[in-house]
């Protein structure tokens, strides 16, 4: 496993982290299988585990907090808040009012007094920075946050938020956590060079493009993974940017057949060679799926296969524009962009 400074925190991490969205409902994973994913995680050299409030309604809080009992400091613990948490308008968002109540109830369901890195799910647009700057500021005051980042915020969006805090003198954002795979490229243009400018650590998300990458998905074969049942439209072949994603990743299994490599470890070695990120989330709902993984621990590319891949897709391409998560407001609603 190799282990990297995360941002300018001084913390070291694991270049894989190991995300728990599929403890619980959303994945079917239950309690020991989470347990067991955790044990042999944290054996391979895992030590940042990444979960959510949302995930399943705090069920994997829930396991994950059962899981890591006894052995909380030598884990590097995080999760997230904002994303609606029931139907009441005021359980979600970045308000003080939400943060600081939805805090607590994170810290009970993991079972630990302090949580190593908060952050926020997405942006909020009803929430100004400096609103929930301050509510951070204050939770990493009280000694219950060591650090606090950002997820999936549009780049100009991190910039806003660093000049807020150096304009209010406030904590700021120390990492942020995108959507990042060899088919989804396009942070590169716009988000990653706004992280190196300000020294934030990046903790991407989706390495393996919902398991396109994962070499479950070939041409000829049906489409039978968890997250094709799940969201089937993000894996109809007549749709012309489903068909684009499988055309690459043929391409791509050649790429990685030539260098010896699974294509678990050609997307998670592409993710992890970036100068700009930290560590690549990987989210295993078995054990089989963690090992394939974490085979991928030390793999780093030769510069034929990165140029390979270049050429198959090009560097700041999102081969599904339609599936970007930090898209501005004003594109996804007409009414924001009319008078």
């Amino acid at each position: 496993m190799q282990y990297r400074t995360l941002g300018r925190t001084g913390v070291q991490v694991s270049s894989l982290v190991l995300g728990a969205m599929n403890f619980g409902r959303i994945g079917r994973t239950t309690q020991d299988e989470a347990t067991a994913i955790v044990d042999a995680a944290l054996e391979a050299g895992i030590n940042l585990i990444d979960t959510a409030d949302w995930y399943s309604d705090g069920e994997s809080e829930e396991m994950v907090g059962k899981a890591i009992a006894g052995r909380r400091d030598d884990i590097v613990v995080a999760t997230k808040a904002s994303l609606p948490m029931g139907d009441e308008r005021n359980h979600q968002g970045s308000s003080r009012r939400w943060l600081v109540t939805e805090f607590d109830h994170s810290l009970r369901r993991l079972g630990v007094d302090h949580v190593d890195l908060y952050q926020i799910h997405r942006w909020d647009p009803s929430t100004s920075d400096e609103e929930t700057l301050s509510a951070l500021t204050d939770l990493q005051r009280a000694g219950k946050i060591r650090y606090f980042g950002s997820s999936t915020f549009p780049a100009y969006r991190i910039v806003q938020a660093q000049w807020a805090a150096r304009d209010n003198h406030l904590s700021r954002y120390v990492t942020e956590q995108p959507s990042y795979s060899i088919l989804q490229r396009g942070i590169e243009s716009h988000v990653l060079p706004v992280t190196e400018q300000y020294g934030l650590g990046v903790l991407v998300w989706s390495p393996l493009a919902s398991g396109w990458l994962s070499g479950a998905i070939r041409e000829g074969q049906e489409i039978t993974t968890h997250r094709s049942t799940v969201l089937p439209e993000r894996f109809d072949t007549s749709i012309p940017s489903n068909r684009a994603r499988l055309d690459a990743v043929e391409q791509l299994a050649k790429v990685a057949d030539e260098a010896g490599l699974t294509m678990i470890q050609l997307a998670l070695g592409f993710v992890t060679a970036h100068p700009a990120v930290t560590s690549a989330i990987i989210g295993p709902r078995t054990l089989d799926h963690l090992h394939a993984q974490l085979a991928a621990a030390d793999t780093v590319l030769s510069a034929d296969a990165l140029d390979a891949i270049d050429a198959i897709v090009a560097p700041g391409v999102d081969l599904a524009a339609n599936e970007k998560f930090d898209t501005p407001p004003a594109l996804l609603d007409p009414a924001l962009r009319r008078r």
